[in-house]
């Protein structure tokens, strides 16, 4: 495989096999040559769960203190009488049957989803098409709540969704390489204590089996817990 100049040039500060800790990773990804973009700093994952077993399923949420770097887009499907609350705290769109078929056409101009209970009948059609996405209102996450506002308004401060594949494996944002590397790190560690926080009690042995943080098109540095 043929890789860029700048791809080659990021490859000569990573020590191959090395474990770094998240300070020495966040700062040789700060040094490395970057895109004319603000890239996303992501970090990667394989986990030692069995997939197949529903009790080992990972999943979570957590505000990162430093926030993602970008502006979040929420849409709020909920009762008449919650949408000025929605609006007020923020919400972009509020939900209703034409804004189900619109997603159906292939609307996807939001980054959040968040519903009351009584949405949930409404907003359960859209399972197959939110799901895949991430999207999906779920208690779990804190996006189906009667507590509208407060969703919402963390929703826009930061708060992200993680979930393992199919193949016991995740990847998400932890905000822009342009932050300053403390808030890098400290939205990495914020990440790092939530995962580990979300060990399923049937998941016997090392968890996470590998953790990797990398920006949207560099080299990839491995980190130690």
């Amino acid at each position: 495989m043929r890789y860029s100049k700048r791809y080659r040039e990021a490859l000569k500060l990573v020590e191959k096999n090395k474990a770094y800790s998240i300070e020495e990773a966040v700062e040789i990804l700060k040094k490395m040559p970057h895109a004319k973009y603000d890239e996303t700093l992501e970090v990667s994952g394989k986990l030692g769960v069995d997939p197949k077993q529903t009790d080992q399923a990972v999943r979570g949420s957590l505000v990162l203190p430093s926030g993602t770097g970008k502006n979040v887009k929420v849409l709020v499907f909920c009762e008449p009488e919650k949408e000025n609350e929605a609006k007020e705290a923020g919400a972009d769109y509020l939900g209703s049957q034409e804004t189900i078929d619109k997603i159906n056409a292939g609307w996807f101009d939001f980054d959040c989803c968040i519903a009351t209970a009584g949405m949930m009948k409404l907003v359960s059609k859209l399972g197959k098409v939110l799901g895949p996405r991430g999207l999906m209102p779920s208690p779990k996450t804190g996006t189906v709540t009667e507590n509208v506002s407060h969703a919402v308004k963390e929703a826009k401060r930061g708060k992200v969704d993680f979930r393992m594949d199919k193949f016991g494996c995740l990847q998400m944002g932890l905000g822009k390489i342009s932050f300053s590397k403390e808030a890098l790190v400290e939205n990495v560690k914020a990440f790092t204590e939530t995962l580990l926080a979300a060990k399923p009690a049937a998941v016997k042995g090392e968890f996470i089996r590998s953790l990797y943080l990398s920006t949207t098109v560099s080299p990839s540095v491995r980190i130690s817990l």
